[in-house]
C-alpha cells in the first residue's frame, strides 16, 4: 500500500480576486504534492476558500448583492486562477459547503458542552480586516500587529475559548516536535511573543518541560473569542442562534471536515488522511494555525498536524502589494505576458525558505531569459538540433565513453537524490537550484565534447552518439524532475527528446532516443522595453479602480427641469482635431439635422475613431463659439476618478435621432 501524504492550503479569504503573492501558496504547495505523487505517494491535496465573515458581509452590501453572491463569484475567480497555474488540487473545500457548515454547529456544540466554550462579554480593540480583537498592549504603533491597519473599540456578548486550559500541553508538543512549526524562526516568534510569558523567554527546551510538568510554566495565552454577534454572515451557533461562528474556529476546522471529520462519526476518508502530513500558510497566519488551531484540536482529542509550514511573502519591489499604487500584480496578467511555466518557474525559485522574496516586471524578465531561455531552452534546441544534424535523429548509447563522461554521469545520477532531500525540506527553491546545477552542467559537457567536431569525423560516429545520448539522459531525468515544478515545460521536453514520464524511485534507462525532427522553442527572451506598454496599461487599470468615485450630490431639479433637456442618439459621421487645442470637432447627424459639435476629448479619442460612432447629444444647449468654429451640442461623457473621460452610448443600436427621456 501506497504511504498516504495529505497536504492542505490555507483556504482563501473571498474579499477579492487573490494577487501573485496568494497565488504563490497554491503554486508551491502544488510543485510540492506533484513531486510526492512522482515518488509514489498516495498524496490528497486540499485547498480552497474561506467565506464567511463580518468583511464579506461589508463588501456584499457595498456592491448590492447577497453574502452568497458575492462569494460565489470571488470563489470561482480563486479557483479559475488555481486551475489556471495548474494547481493539482484533489479538493476546493468551500466554508459554505454544507456538509462544513453542520460539522462546524456540532464542533462548536461538542465544546461548549465539555466545558471549553462558555459565556461572556467582549470589549476590546476591533481589527475587521482581521477580523481580531486585541488588546491595548499588543497593538503596534496603534495599530493593528497583524495588518497596520486601524482598529476601532468594540464591545459585544460573546462566547469564549479556555486557551490557558490546554498551554501547556501545546507548548510541551512544541518542544518536543521540532518539526511542528518550520522555519524554525517562525517557532521562536510563537513561542516568544504569544505563548510564553515573559520571563520564561529564553529557557532551554529541558527547563520548559522540567517547568511543564512542575505545573510552574505561565503562559501569555488569554482565552479566545469564539463567537460574533453583531453581524450575520457565519455559520449559526446552533444552540444560540443570535451568534455566529467566529471566523477562525470555523475557517481552520476546513482541514478536518474537509476529509470527512464530524464529532457524531468521522469517515474512513478522515480515518486515512488525518493527521495532515502538512499545512502550507503564509507566515502572517501562523498565530492562528500554531496556537489556536492545535489547542481546538486537543480539545477536540484528535491528533495534531505533522507540521505547520509558515512561507514567507512575495513582495512587489521589496513593498507590499497595493492596488492605490498600482503595483499588484496578477497571475493571469503575468501568464498573458510571460506564459504559465514561466510565472510558475519564478515564483518557486525566488521565493526563499524564511525570508521574503522580491518579485518586479523586470526581474521576471531577466530570470526567465537567464535560467529559462539560456540555460534550459539552448540545452534542448542544442541537443535535438545536433542530434536531427548529425545522426539522423537517434542518438543510441554505444558504449565508446571517455574520462569527460564520467563527472557528467555522476551529476546526472546524483541530481535526483539532492533534489529529493531539498523537498522533503519544503526547500522548493534550493531543489530547483539543485535540478538546475544539471543543465548547467549539461551546457558544460557540449563544450567539453564538441559534437560539432566529432561529426566531421566518421570514426569518431559512435563517439558522438554517445554524447548526444548523455545529452538526452541529462534532459530526461531533468524533465521528469520538472513535472514538479513546471510541468508544460517538462510535457514539451519529453516529446521533443521521444522520452516518457517515470517515477522518480525507477532507475530504468532508454538504451536510444528519436527526437522531433523540427524542435521548437522552449521558452522565448523577453525584452522589458517591449512588454513595458502592457504593464503600464495594467497598472493605471488598478490605480483607476483604486480611487474613490466622486458621490457629491448636485443640486437638487424637478422633473419639469429635467424635461426641459434634449439628449438624443447621434452618429458621428465627419470629425477632425482642432490645432493647438485638446478639443475635436465633429459632424453628429442626429436625425433630420446634423450639428457642429466641440468635445474636449481629444487625449482619450482619436478623430479617425470617433467617425462612426453612436454618441448621445444634448441638443438645445444655445450655440457658441470656439476656436472660430460654432459648437450647436455637446456629447456626454463620464468621469473616471483620475479625470479620463469615456463617451457614453446607448447599450442597443438605436437610430440617430431617438429621444432619451
Amino acid at each position: 500500500m501506497k504511504e498516504k501524504f495529505y497536504l492542505t492550503t490555507a483556504i482563501t479569504y473571498t474579499s477579492g480576486k487573490p494577487h501573485i503573492g496568494n497565488t504563490y501558496e497554491s503554486i508551491f504547495a502544488d510543485a510540492i504534492c506533484r513531486f510526492k505523487r512522482a515518488q509514489g505517494y498516495d498524496v490528497y491535496f486540499m485547498t480552497g476558500t474561506d467565506e464567511h465573515g463580518q468583511k464579506v458581509e461589508q463588501k456584499a452590501a457595498e456592491k448590492g448583492v447577497t453574502c452568497k453572491q458575492f462569494v460565489d463569484e470571488v470563489a470561482g475567480e480563486v479557483k479559475r486562477i488555481w486551475d489556471l497555474m495548474g494547481v493539482s488540487y484533489d479538493k476546493f473545500i468551500r466554508t459554505t459547503d454544507d456538509y462544513h457548515v453542520d460539522a462546524v454547529k456540532k464542533i462548536f456544540t461538542k465544546l461548549y458542552k465539555q466545558g471549553d466554550i462558555y459565556k461572556g462579554a467582549y470589549e476590546g480593540l476591533y481589527c475587521t480586516p482581521c477580523e481580531s480583537f486585541w488588546t491595548e498592549s499588543q497593538l503596534v504603533g496603534g495599530k493593528c500587529p497583524d495588518c497596520g491597519r486601524e482598529v476601532k473599540p468594540a464591545k459585544e456578548e460573546a462566547y469564549f475559548f479556555k486557551m490557558g486550559k490546554y498551554a501547556g500541553k501545546l507548548v510541551k508538543h512544541i518542544v518536543t516536535h521540532p518539526d511542528f512549526i518550520l522555519p524554525v524562526s517562525r517557532k521562536n516568534e510563537m513561542m516568544n511573543n504569544f505563548l510564553l510569558a515573559d520571563e520564561f523567554i529564553g529557557k532551554s527546551d529541558k527547563e520548559l518541560l522540567e517547568l511543564i510538568e512542575a505545573g510552574q510554566l505561565k503562559t501569555k495565552l488569554q482565552d479566545l473569542c469564539v463567537s460574533r454577534s453583531t453581524f450575520k454572515w457565519g455559520v449559526p451557533v446552533e444552540f444560540d442562534e443570535r451568534h455566529v461562528v467566529y471566523v477562525w474556529l470555523d475557517a481552520l476546522t476546513n482541514y478536518i471536515t474537509g476529509v470527512g471529520y464530524n464529532p457524531e462519526g468521522s469517515s474512513e476518508k478522515y480515518k486515512k488522511l488525518w493527521p495532515a502530513d502538512v499545512h502550507v500558510i503564509g507566515k502572517d497566519i501562523i498565530r492562528f494555525h500554531t496556537v489556536y488551531w492545535p489547542i481546538f484540536l486537543m480539545a477536540l482529542g484528535e491528533p495534531l498536524p505533522k507540521c505547520v509550514l509558515g512561507h514567507p511573502w512575495l513582495l512587489q519591489g521589496g513593498d507590499k502589494m497595493s492596488k492605490s499604487k498600482g503595483n499588484v500584480m496578477y497571475a493571469d496578467d503575468m501568464t498573458e505576458i510571460f506564459g504559465v511555466d514561466a510565472v510558475r518557474y519564478f515564483v518557486l525559485h525566488e521565493m526563499p525558505y524564511a525570508d521574503d522574496g522580491i518579485i518586479t516586471w523586470e526581474l521576471m524578465c531577466d530570470r526567465i531569459n537567464s535560467d529559462l531561455a539560456n540555460v534550459l531552452g539552448n540545452l534542448l534546441k542544442r541537443t535535438v538540433s545536433m542530434t536531427n544534424q548529425y545522426l539522423g535523429g537517434v542518438a543510441k548509447k554505444t558504449g565508446a565513453e571517455e574520462e569527460t563522461d564520467k563527472d557528467f554521469e555522476s551529476v546526472i545520477n546524483g541530481t535526483y537524490a539532492k533534489v529529493a532531500a531539498r523537498m522533503d525540506e519544503y526547500k522548493v527553491s534550493d531543489a530547483m537550484d539543485n535540478l538546475w546545477a544539471l543543465f548547467r552542467r549539461a551546457n558544460k559537457y557540449i563544450d567539453e565534447t564538441t559534437p560539432w567536431l566529432l561529426a566531421k569525423d566518421e570514426g569518431k560516429r559512435e563517439r558522438l552518439s554517445e554524447v548526444l545520448y548523455n545529452l538526452l539522459v541529462s534532459l530526461d531525468v531533468g524533465a521528469n524532475l520538472l513535472r514538479a515544478f513546471t510541468p508544460l515545460a517538462a510535457e514539451k521536453i519529453l516529446k521533443e527528446i521521444g522520452a516518457v514520464e517515470s517515477d522518480y524511485n525507477s532507475n530504468k534507462r532508454v538504451t536510444e532516443y528519436k527526437v522531433t525532427a523540427t524542435p521548437a522553442t522552449l521558452f522565448e527572451r523577453v525584452k522589458f522595453e517591449d512588454i513595458k506598454g502592457a504593464i503600464e496599461k495594467i497598472e493605471e487599470k488598478q490605480r483607476m479602480e483604486a480611487m474613490p468615485v466622486s458621490e457629491e450630490k448636485k443640486e437638487e431639479i424637478t422633473i419639469d427641469d429635467f424635461g426641459k433637456i434634449e439628449m438624443r442618439v447621434g452618429k458621428v459621421i465627419a470629425c477632425e482635431a482642432v490645432k493647438k487645442s485638446k478639443l475635436l470637432h465633429e459632424t453628429i447627424k442626429v436625425g433630420s439635422r446634423t450639428l457642429s459639435v466641440l468635445s474636449g476629448i481629444a487625449k482619450y479619442y482619436t478623430a479617425e475613431e470617433m467617425v462612426g460612432k453612436k454618441v448621445i447629444v444634448v441638443c438645445n444647449l444655445p450655440p457658441r463659439e470656439m476656436k472660430g468654429i460654432l459648437s450647436e451640442g455637446m456629447v456626454v461623457c463620464a468621469e473616471a476618478p483620475d479625470g479620463t473621460l469615456s463617451l457614453v452610448a446607448p447599450e442597443k443600436d438605436l437610430p440617430d435621432g431617438s429621444l432619451l427621456s
